[in-house]
């Protein structure tokens, strides 16, 4: 039994200090995917402490046959849908450098070009798998689960994503060419 597995299995039995254990083995990472998801660093935040409540409260309902992670990836998910709300602008038009939870979670500049291109290049279900699997290391079926599509789905999505990001990464590699 791994050191997750049984702050799990203490949290599900009541412990609030193996559940703030788990919470401190995962806000950095949620909260970086967040980011990438809320319009600001503070709705992130906001998503953040919803995902982290309602994991607290519905623990029991965990099932060991599946990554926590991708529990706790689905419940984040869903609140940053619920900040977003449908009148909401998408993050995709927030492209102010300086107010860019994108670029506020990223530091390495060529990394950081590439996921600001992702984000402004790929729709935000497409976005959100490739950052799952390049970012946070899942697996497809992970990632399948977590967004509630099929395996197929998702490797044909982050196939299609890798495509248009080489697509656009040598566009821009030939238009510097052109003018440099």
């Amino acid at each position: 039994m791994t050191d997750e597995s049984k702050l799990i299995a203490a949290a599900q039995a009541g412990s609030a200090d193996a559940f703030c254990g788990l919470a401190r083995l995962y806000r950095e990472r949620l909260l970086r995917f967040l980011l990438t998801r809320c319009a600001s660093f503070a709705d992130a935040e906001d998503a953040l402490q919803d995902t982290l409540i309602a994991a607290f409260r519905y623990i029991h309902s965990y099932d060991s046959r599946w990554r926590f992670s991708t529990w706790l990836y689905r419940i984040a998910i869903r609140n940053a849908a619920k900040l977003r709300g449908p009148d909401t602008v998408d993050i995709g038009e927030l492209r102010d450098e300086e107010n860019d939870p994108l670029q506020q979670c990223i530091a390495d500049s060529e990394t950081q070009n590439l996921w600001v291109s992702a984000r402004s290049t790929l729709n935000d279900e497409v976005f959100t798998a490739m950052w799952l699997r390049y970012a946070e290391d899942m697996s497809v079926n992970d990632i399948s689960t977590t967004l509630d599509r099929s395996v197929s789905w998702t490797k044909v999505n982050l196939m299609r994503g890798r495509r248009a990001l080489e697509t656009q990464m040598n566009s821009v590699a030939n238009q510097s060419e052109a003018y440099g």
